[in-house]
């Protein structure tokens, strides 16, 4: 997937209330500390991921970042080997974090599952309707 070309939005997944307006950086998640990158999904791949981090969560909220804002910060997003539809946010240089936050996470919605759902049927919208969507 190296060559692949980035949609024109990826989603970070989230299990609390972001701030609200957006600060200018969001602090990292513990995993992406860990990681070191941020870890993001393109819309085909959010309700998988979803449902293997999240099962547990009632209410994620998603945060829908500009890939072309991103790259005019020089973040640089990479498709992992192996892993279809995730996608990684590096800084440009080394040893420094890429920001997610206000301007490059252009907007956020909130989704909710019942008791027994999945989310990969939560989180399906009707066709008129295409909040998380890839887009080319």
């Amino acid at each position: 997937m190296a060559n692949k070309p980035f949609p024109t939005f990826v989603y970070k997944i989230i299990d609390a209330p972001p701030p609200s307006p957006i600060p200018h950086t969001l602090p990292l998640s513990p995993l992406d500390s860990q990681s070191g990158f941020i870890h993001l999904s393109d819309a085909n791949q959010i309700p998988i991921t979803a449902d293997l981090f999240f099962s547990e969560t009632s209410t994620i909220w998603l945060l829908k970042v500009s890939s072309a804002k991103v790259e005019e910060e020089k973040g640089r997003l990479v498709w992992p080997e192996g892993l279809p539809g995730c996608v990684h946010l590096y800084a440009e240089t080394d040893g420094a974090w890429a920001r997610l936050g206000d301007g490059i996470v252009v907007d956020v919605k909130k989704y909710d599952k019942a008791a027994g759902e999945k989310w990969v049927d939560a989180l399906k919208e009707p066709d008129d309707a295409k909040w998380l969507v890839d887009l080319y």
